[in-house]
């Protein structure tokens, strides 16, 4: 009962230790912030590297309104969906999973797999070093063409008979242009890699024999046996052990077992998933930056979504909300000068000029490129086109055939004859003529109507005597 007393009185001293330590900075909808996270955002946030930096209360409002945002989400229950778990999951796991593979498990997997190709390699012959020669030959080749190529390869068999350089004639005579290069050598080879005719030559060759003329499917070679040997040893070729393993998943592979395993004799039993939870709790308790940037993640996804389904998506499909606030905000959106609503386009047949104007003529603005792709560019290509509204600048010959300007249009090759089809607009007729406006500025009422009803639904205090201590205790 003692030792029980103890060991309570211990746990909660340290629990008040740690709360002096790290304060609550504010309290939002009942759950506390406390100041080492709201420090992790601020630090985070208003870096050097920030151009729009804010003070520590500038940047308290921002980050209510974002931990407001996350609340929202959890009560309209987005941290349970499928989606949401898998995805966070996934990111969550990419940092605690690595804790369950050592620096020996990597090393005993690098002398498996060394060993076994060891074993492989000597069993079959060893490995070999050869130069070569190639007078390339196409398979199935016309007699003429075999003839001279055998022709080829016995002069230059001759003339190394006779005491030439083979690396000279190589780099002079090779039709094996990447060998060639140097003087003919190539790496070092183990049986499987290459042609079998070319293996069965080289791997009957002693050490710096030279073979006579022989065929394989890329033609005829010459080779001389530069070296030959047992597979490399283990240090000559650790470090590329060890990229194979990174590169073929090896590792994850190490990390799953090891998982598996372990929560098979976890008592009591435990499921893999289960293991890492249970792992992400503990490392999460003993590094603050890693808990914190998991935070991160999680109520950055929250804050995705939510906001999507309240602001970003809403606001772009409520098309008649867009078409009130912009009759109502008419005036911010007028332009400076005159735009053209339409389109530029060149043609191949001067008779496809009226063509294309009857065929889009009675089709709303947005349906022209479909229309005009269906009608004139299914199969060929008719019309060189570009849509859009334009202001003077934005195209060539807009600006020559609408605005008048005195320049230089360059008609796509093929395509000589230029026209315009359209609308020449003193101002936006409606919404859509400057839609990505007023969708922009259409979020931000959303956004700011959204805010205002968090901070009349959730309760938020600040301990400001807290908040003046970030970064300064």
């Amino acid at each position: 009962m003692r030792f029980s007393m103890l060991m309570l009185a211990a746990l909660l001293s340290g629990s008040v230790a740690n709360a002096q330590n790290d304060p609550v900075v504010m309290t939002i909808n009942g759950q506390p912030v406390t100041r080492s996270e709201f420090e992790y955002s601020y630090n985070k946030n208003n870096s050097e590297t920030v151009v729009d930096k804010k003070s520590v209360d500038e940047y308290a409002e921002l980050f209510i309104n974002y931990k407001l945002k996350v609340q929202a989400a959890i009560d309209a229950g987005i941290d349970t969906t499928k989606n949401f778990r898998s995805e966070f999951l996934l990111y969550r796991n990419q940092q605690i999973r690595p804790s369950f593979i050592s620096d020996a498990d990597i090393e005993k997997e690098a002398w498996n797999v060394y060993k076994a190709t060891q074993t492989r390699v000597d069993s079959l012959g060893g490995l070999v070093k050869p130069a070569h020669i190639l007078v390339g030959l196409r398979q199935n080749a016309p007699a003429g063409a075999q003839e001279k190529a055998k022709e080829r390869i016995d002069s230059i068999y001759n003339a190394l008979k006779g005491g030439a350089d083979f690396a000279s004639l190589a780099r002079k005579c090779s039709d094996d242009h990447r060998s060639a290069v140097n003087g003919g050598r190539l790496p070092w080879l183990q049986k499987g890699q290459t042609l079998k005719e070319f293996e069965d030559v080289v791997y009957s060759l002693k050490k710096g024999e030279m073979s006579k003329p022989f065929l394989s499917p890329a033609g005829y070679h010459i080779v001389l046996l530069e070296d030959k040997g047992m597979f490399f040893p283990y240090d000559s070729v650790h470090a590329d052990i060890l990229r194979f393993i990174d590169q073929r998943g090896v590792r994850e592979r190490i990390i799953t077992q090891n998982i598996d395993s372990i929560a098979k004799v976890s008592v009591p039993p435990v499921t893999p998933d289960e293991l890492l939870d249970r792992r992400a709790a503990e490392m999460e308790a003993a590094d603050p930056d890693l808990k914190n940037l998991i935070r991160e993640y999680h109520d950055g996804l929250l804050l995705y979504e939510i906001s999507n389904r309240t602001v970003w998506e809403k606001a772009a499909a409520d098309e008649k909300g867009l078409e009130r606030w912009f009759k109502k905000n008419r005036k911010k959106y007028r332009w400076d000068e005159p735009r053209y609503k339409g389109i530029a386009y060149f043609v191949k047949d001067a008779s496809d000029i009226d063509a294309v104007k009857d065929a889009i003529k009675k089709v709303d603005f947005k349906n022209w490129a479909d229309t005009l792709r269906r009608t004139f560019n299914d199969s060929i290509i008719r019309v060189r086109v570009v849509k859009g509204i334009f202001k003077k600048g934005d195209n060539a010959l807009v600006d020559k055939m609408v605005f008048k300007a005195d320049t230089t249009v360059t008609p796509p090759s093929d395509y000589p004859i230029p026209a315009v089809y359209g609308k020449r607009l003193k101002s936006p007729k409606s919404y859509e003529d400057v839609r990505e406006l007023v969708v922009a500025d259409y979020q931000e009422q959303l956004e700011k109507q959204w805010v205002a009803e968090l901070r009349r639904k959730y309760a938020v205090t600040v301990n400001k005597d807290v908040l003046a201590t970030v970064n300064r205790h």
